[in-house]
């Protein structure tokens, strides 16, 4: 049986939340994100979630993992090593999306991860996120934060 997930912008967004709570257990465990994935579909209810950019979100970014710090090392004030868990996970979702899918406004991309960093995050994580990923932006996405 072929099953058809949604695509939405909502479960885009819940896609998100799920992946970086994978990224987060993977950095913190070290698990194999195969055994995270099938974990997080088992025990959780699945069906407004958009499963095929979760599956990439979490994959991708756990195996990009090296280019993906090195983009955003330069707009961090400290080392990565020094994050917070939950900061370093939703920095690599939204670099991944400002570097990997352009047909989402880097505006959208930045509200995503503040809101997953209120979410997930300490009380001001928000703004740290904001501030460096819009200097990731500024590197991967001047065209169009130009034009904004």
């Amino acid at each position: 049986m072929n099953q058809s997930y949604p695509t939405t912008y909502a479960a885009k967004r819940k896609a998100r939340r799920f992946a970086v709570q994978g990224i987060y257990e993977w950095q913190m465990s070290g698990n194999p994100v195969h055994e995270i994935e099938a974990r997080t579909r088992a025990d959780n209810a699945m069906h407004k979630v958009d499963i095929g950019y979760y599956h990439e979100l979490l994959t991708q970014i756990v195996s990009q993992r090296d280019a993906l710090d090195a983009v955003l090392m330069p707009a961090l004030d400290r080392e990565l090593s020094a994050l917070d868990g939950v900061e370093l996970a939703t920095l690599r979702l939204g670099t991944y999306e400002l570097q990997h899918h352009l047909e989402i406004p880097y505006r959208v991309v930045l509200d995503e991860a503040i809101e997953l960093a209120k979410h997930f995050g300490g009380a001001d994580s928000h703004k740290y996120i904001n501030g460096v990923l819009d200097r990731v932006a500024q590197k991967l996405r001047q065209d169009e934060k130009q034009q904004a």
